[in-house]
């Protein structure tokens, strides 16, 4: 028998087999669209985390405005000793109330600290919603290019098995020597590789997207894409938020600097009350006023603290104005640079898409080799796999220029 004969059962068998073998399961749990995940932000971790934050912050503000409360004090004298002064016939009872005036705007001083502390919670909140928003972005988009690179790994297999199937044809016509067939064979196998590590990247991005999403049933499909959402230009003149936040730190420093001045100041408090004797069965009103005397303490070492603080949050301010202006340009331009990138590879695929067409029907024809099918076969897919980074850096660029104007990737781009 001749050799052919003995190796077609072998690859016959091979390509039944691996055909049953990467079929899709018919059944598949599409994921929410990203717009409609992006709508239930607010239940993120983040988003509740940094509210929680700024309702502390607030809840410091209503504290700060509070007076302090009065002290009340009973003192007695004379009383339970010996001789004249045995028992309580004799003792005198002071009873005060005292009250501390916080003077020299000490209240405001501290309410003022309180509401820029708030202010800087709203606008990390703001950030850390832009933040969830661009991990969500970025799971989803993630997931749908994990999933497109299985499709082609199929799409590859498919390929591969079409054209080992040629190759033994033309094999068992003799036109071909057996070494082709071997070589398909080892292709597919090739192929049927790729296909399984696409499908695991594609089940682990399918469950960091559950994850970061928080769906209650695992996704095993995305059907509304975000990749081939462009994102359409906004033009803001808003200062980045991270500078707005460094804005807000820099103004609650220097507000720091006043409730440690005034702190400086004496702590005045003032006392009144009544003074019971018991030999004369009489009582007496009493008042006072008392401060420390600063001798010693003066505060000034919290002052120099505190204002040393606010020339650090001055070179954080000048840091993040000169991050956030080099950054956003960068991101505009890695932008622009991603959509020419898009249409580049579109144009790519459709001229190897042809090229695979007609290779093909050369090939079946006999006029050209199995080499060059491969070839273009080959260029097809990394055609379409560029198609799938350059649309993956689009959201990628997106998330980081969106993050800088202070808004939510693809806002407007419904």
């Amino acid at each position: 028998m001749p050799a052919s004969h003995r190796r077609r059962p072998s690859l016959t068998a091979s390509c039944a087999a691996l055909l049953a073998a990467f079929s899709s399961p018919a059944w598949a749990d599409p994921a929410p669209s990203y717009f409609e995940l992006l709508a239930r932000l607010d239940q993120s971790p983040a988003a509740v985390e940094a509210g929680a934050l700024v309702e502390a912050a607030d809840a410091r503000v209503r504290q700060a405005g509070v007076r302090p409360n009065p002290t009340v004090s009973l003192d007695v004298e004379n009383a339970f000793g010996s001789g004249p002064f045995s028992g309580f016939s004799n003792a005198e009872s002071t009873f005060a109330v005292t009250q501390d005036l916080e003077l020299w705007g000490r209240r405001q001083a501290r309410v003022d600290v309180a509401r820029a502390e708030a202010g800087t919670a709203v606008l990390q909140r703001d950030l850390a919603v832009i933040d969830a928003a661009g991990r969500l972005a970025l799971a989803y988009a993630e997931a749908e290019a994990a999933q497109r690179r299985a499709e082609l790994a199929e799409e590859g297999l498919d390929l591969a098995l079409a054209d080992a199937r040629a190759a033994l044809t033309l094999v068992e016509a003799g036109r071909e020597p057996l070494f082709r067939g071997i070589q398909g064979e080892a292709e597919v196998a090739a192929a049927r590789a790729t296909y399984d590590e696409a499908i695991a990247e594609r089940d682990a991005a399918f469950a960091r997207l559950t994850a970061v999403a928080m769906l209650a049933a695992p996704v095993t499909e995305i059907t509304i894409s975000l990749l081939d959402l462009e994102p359409r230009s906004i033009p803001s003149g808003d200062v980045a938020p991270t500078v707005r936040v460094a804005e807000a730190e820099r103004q609650a420093a220097e507000r720091r600097v006043g409730v440690e001045r005034a702190r400086t100041r004496p702590d005045v408090s003032v006392s009144v009350g009544f003074r019971r004797y018991e030999v004369e069965d009489a009582t007496a009103l009493t008042f006072g006023i008392s401060m420390p005397l600063p001798f010693f303490d003066r505060n000034r070492g919290n002052v120099d603290a505190a204002q040393a603080e606010v020339r650090a949050a001055d070179a954080r301010l000048v840091s993040a104005r000169q991050d956030a202006q080099a950054d956003r340009a960068a991101a505009e331009a890695r932008l622009a640079s991603s959509a020419s990138r898009v249409r580049a590879a579109d144009a790519g695929v459709s001229a190897a898409e042809e090229a695979y067409r007609l290779a093909r029907l050369g090939f079946d024809a006999g006029r050209i080799s199995q080499l060059e099918l491969r070839a273009t076969r080959t260029a097809l897919i990394s055609a379409r796999s560029t198609a799938i980074d350059a649309r993956l850096a689009r959201v990628r660029a997106e998330i980081d220029l969106a993050r800088l104007e202070g808004r939510l990737p693809f806002q407007g781009a419904q």
